[in-house]
């Protein structure tokens, strides 16, 4: 098995991608459950709340983590360029800086836009207009609250193939009225998750690994920004930070469904995405780090050792100063054993959470993460919090879940941004 500490630089930059495109897959695991319970207008309503009440709380965390707080249009941008509601390539994002208070960005890609259009111009215009004005707005003002980021144009596009897919400004000025902090923020920040506290960047790392890339963000926005600039100790902290964006999310979305419809439908919305999410993400998290056996040659076959390297790895379960989340094979080799130990992630106050979920019996969300790296892998529930995992002769039915989130686009997307792509554009750059 395969902890954090053992990944090489480019491993984790590949990881700190995957953990990125993974948060925004959430929303596809978990608002076809919305629409279809209480339709496309209440979805949009739920979603603007799910953002708003995540999206300051974590943006001022990766200010802090790599120190690039200035309160600027750049800060902004940088933030984006690590915010789970536009990971990299899938939402390319392109950004220009024209001065501290002026800048503009757009989309000459939108995977979000990709998986919405079909659906229709009324699903572009609640995802394009009704979500998008007031969540990137809630997103600007953790940086400065007289931000205002408007559109030039954006979607329904015409016509039909107009490239950028959306193009927008951002400005900060004294005569804008100073927005306050969104009121689903209010709920969210009360959360032990909200102030956790991770190791500092470069706790425990050797020089090397401060040494291979950057340890902050101080420099200017990188519109072409690959995450292999960042040192082997910085991606290991954005990793962990990252998941901590994934479940402040999710703790935001299940209070925005429990404040309008009550516990019982937010826990059900919640355990179904978890469900969903959690078997792709661990599917990627396989290939992306070469496990298992060729897809094309039928039902993916797996070591046991390599699906504890993806339980170990799975941001559903991490970061450990949140959630206490051991695995290990047994010692003959034929099971593994899983235990969540006594945590924050179970003392959340007033809140569901994926983990408080698991521990409450609901073992859906861990059963596809298992058979997200194999079809083979079975779990059994040994304990009031802890689990066998085993390896049989059958392949598991996809659930529907998992199933449900495949239709996304981000689904079977493939990165370009490679460690050569990034000497090639730096040596171009220096010439």
């Amino acid at each position: 098995m395969r902890h954090l500490d053992d990944l090489s630089h480019d491993e984790l930059a590949v990881l700190v991608r995957e953990y990125l495109l993974a948060g925004q897959l959430m929303d596809r695991a978990g608002m076809p459950h919305l629409i279809s319970a209480y339709g496309r207008d209440e979805m949009a309503d739920i979603a603007i709340d799910e953002w708003m009440g995540a999206s300051p709380i974590y943006s001022m965390r990766m200010q802090r983590l790599l120190d690039f707080a200035a309160g600027d249009v750049s800060t902004i941008f940088k933030g984006m360029q690590f915010d789970i509601g536009a990971p990299p390539e899938f939402m390319d994002f392109r950004y220009k800086v024209i001065d501290p208070h002026h800048g503009e960005f757009w989309l000459d890609h939108c995977g979000a836009l990709m998986d919405v259009e079909p659906m229709g111009d009324d699903y572009v215009t609640a995802m394009c207009h009704a979500i998008e004005d007031p969540t990137f707005d809630a997103t600007a003002i953790a940086t400065n609250r007289r931000a205002q980021v408007r559109p030039i144009h954006r979607p329904p596009r015409v016509p039909a193939d107009r490239h950028p897919h959306c193009h927008w400004t951002v400005v900060i000025d004294d005569s804008h009225p100073e927005l306050p902090l969104p009121e689903p923020m209010s709920h969210v920040e009360r959360t032990l998750l909200a102030g956790i506290e991770l190791p500092p960047l470069g706790a425990g790392a050797g020089d090397a690994e401060l040494a291979d890339g950057w340890n902050d963000y101080r420099a200017p926005v990188d519109p072409d920004l690959q995450t292999e600039q960042f040192s082997t100790a910085a991606l290991r902290a954005l990793a962990e930070e990252i998941c901590v964006q994934q479940h402040l999310l999710v703790t935001s979305f299940c209070f925005a469904i429990e404040r309008r419809h009550g516990t019982e439908d937010a826990v059900s919305v919640v355990e179904r995405q978890f469900t969903g999410i959690a078997g792709l993400t661990s599917e990627r998290l396989r290939a992306a780090l070469g496990l298992g056996s060729d897809p094309a040659d039928g039902p993916v076959t797996a070591s046991l050792d390599e699906v504890a390297t993806v339980l170990e790895l799975h941001p559903a379960f991490r970061p450990r100063a949140y959630v206490d989340w051991r695995v290990r094979l047994a010692d003959d080799g034929g099971a593994l054993t899983v235990e969540l130990g006594d945590c924050p992630a179970l003392h959340e106050q007033g809140f569901e959470t994926w983990i408080s979920r698991l521990a409450d019996g609901h073992d859906g969300g861990l059963v596809t993460a298992v058979q997200g790296v194999t079809p083979f892998g079975r779990v059994q529930r040994t304990g009031p919090r802890s689990w066998s995992v085993t390896l049989v002769d059958e392949p598991a039915t996809e659930p529907s879940e998992v199933a449900l989130t495949r239709f996304s686009t981000g689904a079977d997307f493939t990165f370009v941004a490679t460690p050569v792509t990034l000497a090639a554009r730096r040596a171009t750059t220096s010439s």
